[in-house]
């Protein structure tokens, strides 16, 4: 296993659409989509990270740094161990780590960000209502409640924004999260092309 992965990471607002965009890169040659929420939600709440992840989303709060990490290296490790992720072809496409600046120092041991994809939309309002609509047809909790979902906004701007301050410019691609889905992809695509064609 190498030492550091080679990765590009997907940041947005609560609804940018970081799941979908990952689902679907993962899907394609090359690159290996690992989405850390969907990690936490299938932890069992019998666990005692389940019971962490469940105390705090709940609230619209992040998971403590440290057991997030430890949650999402037993992952990546396993997911290489049984082959669905390989370190030498896939680049990785991490979405939902790192969350905050502290997160994105501590991956900094275990990823190398070659590029930033940054899902942004000046609507909040229609993020919410995407979150809602998608609580629905998932079965979300922790999307349910539109007090949860603003929370989860202001926890974005204050934590997880800054992410974008721990990288270089030069690696952070802005990319319109709004309009169809596969518009996005391609303007997803687009900005990873330029790391992706240098492999």
């Amino acid at each position: 296993m190498p030492h550091r992965f080679r990765s590009a990471l997907l940041i947005g607002p609560p609804g940018a659409g970081k799941g979908t965009q990952g689902e679907l890169l993962g899907k394609l040659p090359g690159f290996f989509h690992h989405s850390s929420g969907d990690v936490f939600r299938n932890l069992s709440p019998e666990t005692p990270a389940g019971r962490i992840f469940y105390e705090y989303s709940s609230k619209g709060l992040l998971v403590p740094d440290d057991v997030t990490i430890e949650v999402w290296k037993a992952n990546i490790t396993a997911q290489t161990v049984i082959g669905a992720f390989k370190p030498p072809s896939d680049m990785l496409i991490l979405d939902g780590i790192p969350r905050n600046a502290n997160q994105a120092r501590l991956m900094d041991e275990h990823a190398e960000i070659v590029r930033v994809v940054h899902l942004v939309c000046p609507d909040e309002d229609a993020f919410v209502e995407r979150l809602k609509q998608r609580a629905k047809k998932q079965n979300r909790l922790d999307d349910a409640k539109e007090d949860v979902i603003r929370k989860r906004f202001v926890v974005y701007k204050e934590e997880t924004r800054p992410v974008l301050e721990h990288y270089d410019r030069s690696l952070i691609a802005d990319v319109d999260a709004t309009g169809p889905i596969p518009l996005v992809l391609q303007r997803c695509l687009e900005a990873l092309n330029p790391v992706t064609a240098t492999r």
